[in-house]
C-alpha cells in the first residue's frame, strides 16, 4: 500500500487505489509524496519504471492525520504526591492513535513542571518526525513563561501558540474577568503580531462559576469571544449548558474523551447537531497524560489516574459506529475544525496537494493500518514502525 523509492535524493512515497476523506469524501485516488508533503493527487498515477512497485491500497480509507489539541506531553498529576507524577508521553503513544500533531501544555503542577520542560518535550517529538506545538502558562496566575511575559513568548518562540490558564476549579489561581481580559489582550495582540492563533485554552473545573468569568471578560472588552477555548465543557450537565449557549454566540469549546455516556464527546456533539448549533466551532481532545481525579465533600482526593490519548480516535469510531455520523461528517471535530482554529489550516486538517504529509490509513472497519507524520511511515500493518530514543 505504501511505496518508498528514493528520486534524486528524495525519498517518495506512493499510495494507490485508496479511499480519501479530506475530510469530506473525494473517492478513490493515488497519492505522490514527497519531502513531507503531498506532492500530487489523481484518479490514477502511472509510472514505468521498473524499479518502482506498485502496491495495491484498495479496501483502505484514507484521513487526516488526527489533530490533538491538549496533550500533557510533559505528564501532569502530582496532586495525590510527588508519586502520582504522571510520566512524559511516548511518541509511539501518540502516532499509533493516529496523532500527528499535538499541543502540549501544562496541568495542576507549574511548581515542579515548567513551560520550558514542555517546549523541550515538544522539541523532541517535532525531531521524530510529527508537529508538536504549545501554549505557555498553567493553572497559576501570573501565568508561568519562559521569557517573563505571555505575549514575548507567543511572539518569540516558534512553538508556542497560545496561553493556558484554569477557572471554576479550587486548584486554580481563582482569577475573574479582569485577569482573563488581560490574559486574552496579550495572547490576541501576540497572535496578531506572530500569525498563530492566539489563543487562551481555558482549563474549566466544576466551580459554581462555571464560564461565567469568561462571558464577562468578553462582554466587558473589545475581545473576540473565540480569544477563549475553554476546555472539558462536557465535564457536567450544568457546564454543558453553559458552553452550548456560548456556542451559540460564536464561541469554541473542546470536549474532553474519557467522560462517558450523555457526557461523552460523541454524544454531545450529536445532541449540538440536532440543536443545530455552529458546530464547526467545536474541538475534541484526549487531555492525554493528564490525571483525572475525583474528591470528597471537603476536598480529599478519593483517586487518580492518567487519561489516554488512544481515545481520541476511539471517540472518533463511536459518532461512526453508535451515532451513526458518515466518516465525512465525524472527521473534522479531530481534523479540520482543530485545524483552523488553531491557524494550521490548510496545512493540517486535511488532504490536498500541498498539504502536509499527515495521513492516517484505515481499513474497512476503521481499525488503524498505517501512520505517516510529514510523510514519514510511523506505523505500518498495524505495527509501529518508529519510537522515541528510550521506548523499548
Amino acid at each position: 500500500m505504501v511505496l518508498d523509492v528514493k528520486k534524486g535524493g528524495v525519498i517518495l512515497k506512493l499510495i494507490k487505489d485508496v479511499e480519501v476523506y479530506s475530510p469530506e469524501y473525494s473517492g478513490k485516488k493515488d497519492l505522490l509524496i514527497g519531502g513531507g508533503k503531498i506532492l500530487l493527487i489523481k484518479d490514477k498515477i502511472e509510472f514505468n519504471d521498473e524499479d518502482i512497485e506498485v502496491i495495491d491500497g484498495q479496501n483502505k480509507k484514507m484521513l487526516p492525520g488526527f489533530i490533538d489539541p491538549h496533550v500533557h506531553i510533559t505528564g501532569g498529576g502530582g496532586e495525590g504526591s510527588f508519586k502520582t507524577r504522571v510520566p512524559e508521553i511516548p511518541l509511539s503513544d501518540l502516532t499509533s492513535a493516529g496523532i500527528t500533531t499535538v499541543v502540549g501544555l501544562l496541568g495542576t503542577d507549574g511548581v515542579t513542571r515548567s513551560v520550558e520542560n514542555v517546549l523541550a518535550k515538544a522539541k523532541s517529538l517535532e525531531e521524530n518526525g510529527i508537529t508538536a506545538l504549545i501554549h505557555t502558562g498553567s493553572y497559576r496566575y501570573p501565568s508561568k513563561t519562559i521569557t517573563d511575559s505571555v505575549q514575548k513568548d507567543v511572539v518569540l518562540i516558534d512553538e508556542i501558540i497560545g496561553a493556558k490558564v484554569a477557572i471554576s476549579d479550587h486548584r486554580s489561581s481563582q482569577i475573574g474577568a479582569e485577569e482573563l481580559k488581560f490574559i486574552g489582550s496579550e495572547v490576541r495582540t501576540a497572535g496578531m503580531l506572530a500569525d498563530k492563533a492566539g489563543i487562551v485554552c481555558v482549563h474549566m473545573g466544576d466551580g459554581k462559576k462555571g464560564l461565567g468569568p469568561i462571558i464577562e471578560a468578553v462582554e466587558d472588552s473589545e475581545l473576540p469571544i473565540q480569544t477563549f477555548a475553554p476546555t472539558h465543557i462536557n465535564r457536567n450537565e450544568s457546564l454543558l449548558a453553559e458552553g452550548f449557549e456560548f456556542l451559540k454566540k460564536g464561541g469554541i469549546i473542546d470536549l474532553t474523551c474519557g467522560i462517558f455516556d450523555d457526557l461523552s464527546p460523541a454524544s454531545v456533539i450529536s445532541k449540538a447537531r440536532k440543536k443545530n448549533l455552529p458546530t464547526e466551532n467545536i474541538t475534541v481532545s484526549s487531555d492525554g497524560y493528564g490525571s483525572w481525579s475525583s474528591y470528597d465533600e471537603k476536598g480529599n482526593l478519593l483517586e487518580i489516574g492518567a487519561s489516554s490519548v488512544g481515545t481520541l480516535y476511539e471517540e472518533f469510531k463511536s459518532l461512526v459506529s453508535q451515532y451513526d455520523f458518515e466518516l465525512e461528517e465525524a472527521l473534522p471535530y479531530f481534523t479540520s475544525n482543530p485545524a483552523k482554529i488553531l491557524k494550521l489550516f490548510p496545512q493540517k486538517g486535511n488532504i490536498e496537494q500541498g498539504a502536509d504529509a499527515d495521513l492516517i490509513i484505515a481499513d474497512f472497519d476503521l481499525k488503524i493500518d498505517t501512520v505517516l507524520a510529514k510523510g514519514e511511515i510511523m506505523v505500518k500493518n498495524g505495527e509501529i514502525i518508529k519510537r522515541g530514543a528510550y521506548e523499548n
